[in-house]
């Protein structure tokens, strides 16, 4: 099974936002750069089966301008685990109750999504920039450990993703 981890879009500083965290958007640039990489993600991943995100709010965003690309607004789903306390057997508590994808995208935050990925491929160090993308090969949807197919960095999807 493919399990993809991306990382919301360019959100509204922590500093410069009044209300609650949980309700922070992406930023004017975020979105539109995110619309970019939705463009690269439809054409990169075209089996995608399922996106999970963290209910927070730039990551819903982020999660449904990618759901919108990949006609898969019925196959997006909030779950709070990628919002809070995130990591490896979570992960797989996720993927084991969506065992029907063989294809899914996980949509959060930092630190945890790099320490998650970092342990599914056996204890590596990896950083997941804003709007960045991995891939991890998991043997089935029950694995705590996989295999790294791909980091791209949002500078590259978004090149990917500009119109011709």
């Amino acid at each position: 099974m493919n399990c993809y981890f991306l990382r919301h879009g360019i959100a509204v500083e922590p500093a410069e936002w009044q209300g609650s965290d949980d309700a922070r958007p992406l930023t004017r640039e975020g979105t539109t750069r995110m619309e970019r990489e939705a463009k690269a993600i439809a054409e990169l991943l075209p089996d995608l089966e399922l996106i999970i995100t963290s209910p927070l709010l730039r990551a819903v965003a982020t999660a449904k301008l990618i759901a919108e690309r990949l006609r898969l607004r019925n196959k997006l789903v909030e779950d709070n685990r990628i919002a809070n306390g995130f990591n490896a057997r979570a992960c797989q508590a996720i993927l084991t109750e969506h065992a029907g994808a063989e294809s899914v995208m996980l949509v959060g935050h930092e630190p945890t999504m790099s320490a998650t990925i970092g342990k599914l491929i056996g204890g590596a160090s990896v950083e997941l920039k804003k709007a960045a993308l991995a891939g991890v090969e998991l043997a089935d949807h029950a694995s705590t450990s996989g295999t790294l197919t791909c980091l791209i960095p949002p500078k590259v999807l978004v090149r990917l993703g500009k119109s011709d």
